[in-house]
C-alpha cells in the first residue's frame, strides 16, 4: 500500500497561503502572495525538485487545482516540475467541476475517496489545498508530512491545523534540513494516538 503525503511551505505561524507568487491567491485579502521567494536559493530549490519527482499521483482541493491549472501546462516540458506534473495523474476534490482541463485529471467527490488512492499508487502527494488536508487528516489517512519551515511571521492567511484538527501524534522519519536564508524541511509519519502524561513522572 502507498501512502498519502501533505507537501507544504509554511511561515513559522502556520500560513501555508500563496507562497509562490504575489497574485497567487489574494483571498480573504491576503496581500503577503509571494513570500517565499526571498528565501529560494538553489540547494532549497534542489530539494524541493527531488521530493516532487518522487510523486505518482497529485491530489489537490479546488482552490490549488485550480492555481496549478493556470500555470504549470503553460509552461511546458523545459520545466522538470511542469514536466512531471503534467504527465502524472492528478486528482481534485470538488463536487462542482465537471469538465477538468488539465490533461490526466479525475475528479474525485469527497475525501474518502482520495483515502483509497493508496491502493494504486506508492507516493500520493497534496500540495496546499488546506481544507482538503484537514478533512483527509480528519479521517485520518495522512501518512506523513513534508514541511518546508520559513523564518517569518505573516499574522494573516490560511494555517494549517486549525479548530477541529484531529489529534493525532507524528514522529521525525529523517533529520531535519536547514538551507541557506533560515527555511528547514521537516518530514513527519503518523505515529498514533496522543499520549498524555506528568513531566515529574517520566
Amino acid at each position: 500500500m502507498g501512502v498519502i503525503a501533505a507537501d507544504l511551505f509554511l511561515t513559522l505561524d502556520g500560513v501555508y497561503q500563496a507562497p509562490g507568487g504575489v497574485d497567487e491567491d489574494p483571498s480573504e485579502g491576503f496581500t503577503y502572495g509571494g513570500w517565499q521567494a526571498p528565501f529560494a536559493g538553489r540547494e532549497s530549490g534542489d530539494a524541493i525538485v527531488a521530493n516532487i519527482v518522487t510523486i505518482d499521483a497529485l491530489l489537490l482541493g479546488r482552490t490549488t487545482y485550480d492555481i496549478f491549472t493556470a500555470y504549470w501546462p503553460a509552461h511546458g516540458d523545459s520545466n522538470p516540475i511542469a514536466e512531471h506534473f503534467n504527465r502524472i495523474p492528478k486528482f481534485v476534490v470538488s463536487r462542482e467541476l465537471v469538465d477538468p482541463t488539465w490533461a490526466g485529471t479525475t475528479v474525485l467527490r469527497d475525501a474518502a475517496s482520495a483515502g483509497r488512492l493508496r491502493d494504486d499508487f506508492d507516493e500520493v502527494h497534496l500540495i496546499g489545498s488546506g481544507n482538503l488536508l484537514n478533512s483527509l487528516l480528519e479521517a485520518d489517512v495522512v501518512d506523513r508530512l513534508n514541511l518546508w519551515l520559513y523564518p517569518l511571521t505573516l499574522g494573516s492567511g490560511k494555517r494549517l491545523f486549525g479548530p477541529g484538527t484531529l489529534p493525532a501524534s507524528f514522529q521525525l522519519a529523517q533529520p531535519p534540513q536547514g538551507y541557506d536564508g533560515g527555511a528547514v524541511s521537516l518530514v513527519y509519519e503518523r505515529a498514533g494516538a496522543v499520549e498524555t502524561a506528568n513531566i515529574d513522572e517520566l
